[in-house]
């Protein structure tokens, strides 16, 4: 069969609006290969976020201890490691709009570039005449617009990713997704913390300066690896037969309001947590090792502590497959609650230098835990249950109030713990009794909120959201891209 000429029976219709019964996307002819890489190339930029994310955490260690209370006791500190959350939530949402309305695949390389540029220059930042507080707000305003980059790789490269999913086997297209999505970000957690630890056992204490501009300027070399596959993607099957050509946004609104909001509030939760903790994952650390303890040492442990994010990940994408994404999301959210608990009451045994190996082990599985649910399967829920033409949208609005929740939670967190006084034990008990009761939380929403969610989703979510728009009278016609329209209707009239 003409691989031009495939088409799903759901979505495909001839010039008297009569269904033509075509081929499903994992019938068109193809190699594994070529199933494969637009996944691959769609979803690894993921790793970036991340990395720049998460590095920021051990950079900013490394400027308090360079520039002290200059530092620490500026607005710096505080901008510096969150204002890329609010550059994300910006990209998520502008290039959500963009993904839809214009190009997967435009959107995914613009976001690429600023990803690339502001990864340099961040490393690059200097204040005018050498001014310490122009360098602050040099970098605050290079990881501004980094996130903005960073947000765009949620609905153009996630979405469609997920829709690249769609030609892979049955039974393989939620670890797929996963993989290359969550788990990218994961090991960029991982790499992230192993790389200043590396450079301060290169560049030592004495030399820190070199070290974060050099930790930061790494982080152009993802987003530059990918940027030859970027080039060769194609836009995604399923976005050609859906991509909508005028929206009916109050209806759009009437059907999926609710599932937004249920998918938002779990994604906020999760980030308010997860984002929070690996930020200051290496300044608990420091508290707990020596106080003659060199740095590289935190940052080692601090990278053993993200190392239990992947074996989370791993097992959570073959569980989503195996029960289904919603499942999978209760159960992890669930058990991390619970672990959660469990640290809070025997925190004052850890909170300790000789048990520094029983805290990272204990947090980590809490870590591990989360990635299984709600880390591995909320944004693989926000790119399946809505239609195609709108995924973009709602996949960058629901990835927007994630980060919200990340923004959100790097101002509390410090707040929660000052709201224990000068007891240390509450100091480390708080953060970890609100996370907990947030987990369980969420576990909840989802049990009674979320719809299943199955290998056929996408393709199902599609004919449903079809089937609502015939009934408002939305001519269902006008669906695809120009050149998939045309050469429907060429193969229909033949």
């Amino acid at each position: 069969m003409d691989n031009e000429k495939i088409i799903t029976e759901s979505q495909a219709t001839d010039d008297r609006g009569l269904s033509v019964h075509v081929a499903p996307l994992d019938a068109v002819p193809k190699t594994r290969w070529e199933r494969s890489w637009p996944t691959i190339a769609c979803g690894a930029g993921l790793f970036s976020d991340g990395y720049l994310n998460s590095v920021i955490g051990s950079v900013n260690t490394m400027l308090k201890t360079i520039y002290k209370d200059e530092y620490a006791k500026s607005d710096a500190q505080s901008n510096v490691s969150s204002i890329a959350f609010a550059g994300t939530v910006l990209g998520q949402l502008v290039f959500g709009y963009l993904s839809d309305h214009w190009s997967r695949r435009h959107s995914l390389l613009i976001s690429t570039f600023i990803l690339i540029i502001f990864a340099a220059l961040g490393a690059g930042s200097y204040g005018a005449g050498g001014s310490i507080q122009g360098l602050f707000a040099a970098l605050t305003a290079y990881r501004f617009l980094l996130g903005i980059g960073i947000g765009g790789e949620y609905p153009a490269g996630s979405v469609a990713c997920a829709e690249a999913t769609g030609e892979l086997k049955r039974g393989h297209r939620n670890r797929w997704f996963i993989c290359f999505t969550n788990l990218s970000i994961d090991v960029g957690f991982v790499v992230a913390s192993f790389v200043p630890m590396i450079l301060m056992l290169i560049f030592t204490e004495h030399h820190m300066r070199a070290a974060w501009r050099v930790a930061l300027g790494l982080g152009v070399i993802p987003p530059l690896s990918l940027l030859y596959l970027r080039f060769k993607l194609q836009e995604p099957e399923e976005y050609n037969r859906n991509k909508m050509n005028h929206y009916p946004y109050w209806l759009i609104l009437k059907f999926y309001w609710w599932r937004l909001v249920v998918v938002s509030l779990i994604w906020f939760i999760y980030d308010f947590s997860a984002y929070s903790f690996s930020i200051y994952s290496s300044s608990w650390l420091a508290f707990l090792l020596p106080a003659d303890a060199p740095l590289w040492k935190t940052f080692g442990w601090n990278t053993v502590i993200n190392l239990f994010y992947v074996p989370g990940a791993v097992a959570g994408a073959f569980l989503s497959d195996w029960i289904g994404p919603k499942r999978c999301l209760i159960l992890g959210v669930t058990l991390q609650g619970i672990i959660g608990f469990i640290m809070t009451g025997i925190y004052k045994h850890l909170d300790q230098p000789s048990q520094v190996g029983g805290f990272v082990v204990i947090y980590g599985i809490f870590l591990a835990l989360g990635e299984v649910g709600p880390g591995d399967n909320i944004g693989l829920v926000a790119s399946k249950t809505s239609a195609t033409s709108v995924r973009g949208m709602y996949y960058g609005i629901a990835a927007a109030c994630g980060k919200i929740g990340a923004f959100v939670g790097n101002y509390i967190f410090p707040d929660i713990i000052k709201a224990a006084g000068d007891d240390v034990i509450k100091q480390g008990q708080y953060p970890f009794y609100v996370s907990s009761a947030l987990c369980i939380f969420s576990g909840l929403i989802a049990l009674f909120c979320l719809p299943e969610i199955g290998q056929d989703t996408i393709t199902d979510e599609d004919e449903r959201f079809r089937a609502y728009l015939v009934q408002n009278g939305y001519d269902v016609s006008t669906l695809g891209t120009k050149k998939y329209r045309e050469e429907t209707k060429a193969a229909t009239s033949g």
